[in-house]
């Protein structure tokens, strides 16, 4: 049996995602910046998405611009920011919970010039929105702060955390990659400056994804070339993607959620009950729907991991993915020996009982094993 269990990190591309981009592939593959047929066909397949995915997170058509990917769509957010605004100050607010590419942007500022506070999270992962507000200074110009955390699944409380900024005339992004489809998102109403989204995590294709910007704030244009996505990201449109990401974000629904988070607490359960295990992470609402996290006592987890892919179970640790200066075990305050014990467990909508019930066997007689063998 072939059990996928890495869908944090990517998932399969759905059958209608691939109908609907096949005709942008062999049919109608102008260029959206051509006037001809071709090209006016194209375009309007973008308008279509770019509707698509603005009305799954409420915002206007013409906030959406279509990127290479969540990494981009972060570098553009952070790095364009800084420097559009640096004339009004050089202070960046971000948590040492984010995803890499939030991580390493502003660690790369802060070695050209710009003032970064990286902020703590408690046990669970949560970032206190009071803190978010001490660090507050005159010269304080974006916070980011993820909205869901890859590896052990913490929601934060963006919406408050949106209210402090718009309060203090400071903009905030925030990466939604991991929570895109899968918890409710209103721009408006949560106080959303920038928001990243990305197709790959939804059962869409890779190379693909979003950057949602406010009308009204300035970003420096990170691709310089033609005058796509109204002059913010230049390069010819990946049209099958767009169409692709758009249908992903349309036929993801609320039964989709709920399947997740009763496959991922059965899986969690039977996985805690093996001897000497910790969940990492909340548990229950404030967790994403898909995502496990736990650290088997006594038990690398690269050994682990390496011995569940010989048995067709595909599962990830945080280790391959960490940012070179913090991730998310660390910052929970979780030891070097209980981050390298650490393995993550993220569901699908397609996951199946038989499928956690092999996987629950399996990492318990291989925990057993290993607990003797590496003694």
């Amino acid at each position: 049996m072939k059990v996928y269990l890495d869908y944090a990190t990517s998932t399969p591309v759905d059958k209608r995602v691939m109908k609907a981009m096949e005709v942008y592939l062999t049919e109608k593959y102008g260029s959206p910046s051509s006037s001809h047929y071709m090209g006016r066909e194209a375009a309007k397949a973008v308008e279509w998405s770019r509707d698509v995915i603005a009305k799954s997170i409420k915002c206007n058509p013409d906030e959406i611009f279509f990127t290479s990917g969540g990494t981009e769509s972060d570098n553009l957010a952070i790095r364009g920011c800084a420097r559009a605004n640096q004339h009004l100050g050089n202070h960046i607010i971000t948590s040492k919970m984010e995803h890499p590419p939030v991580l390493n942007t502003c660690y790369t500022l802060g070695q050209e010039g710009f003032d970064v506070t990286f902020l703590d999270a408690d046990k669970k992962g949560f970032v206190n929105p009071k803190d978010v507000e001490k660090n507050i200074t005159k010269k304080t110009i974006l916070v980011t702060i993820q909205h869901a955390n890859a590896e052990i699944g913490t929601i934060q409380n963006i919406a408050k955390i949106g209210k402090l900024c718009k309060k203090n005339r400071i903009i905030f992004h925030t990466d939604a990659s991991q929570s895109f489809t899968k918890i409710p998102i209103d721009t408006k109403r949560m106080n959303i400056d920038m928001l990243t989204v990305s197709a790959n995590k939804i059962y869409g294709p890779k190379g693909i994804g979003a950057l949602f910007v406010r009308k009204g704030v300035k970003l420096k244009e990170q691709m310089i070339g033609g005058p796509q996505e109204s002059g913010m990201r230049a390069g010819t449109q990946n049209v099958p993607g767009i169409v692709g990401f758009a249908k992903a974000a349309e036929i993801t629904n609320k039964e989709d959620v709920r399947k997740m988070e009763y496959i991922r607490d059965v899986l969690m359960n039977d996985l805690l009950g093996i001897p000497e295990t910790k969940l990492n992470g909340p548990m229950g609402k404030k967790r994403l729907c898909n995502n496990i996290n736990i650290s088997f006592n006594d038990v690398s987890a690269k050994s682990l991991v390496s011995y569940m892919d010989t048995k067709g179970i595909m599962v990830s640790s945080d280790i391959p993915v960490k940012s070179q200066f913090f991730n998310a075990l660390s910052a929970i305050g979780l030891e070097e020996e209980e981050i390298a014990e650490s393995v993550r467990f993220s569901v699908g909508r397609d996951t199946t009982r038989k499928e956690t019930d092999f996987t629950a066997k399996v990492v318990s007689e291989l925990v057993e094993y290993l607990r003797k063998v590496e003694q």
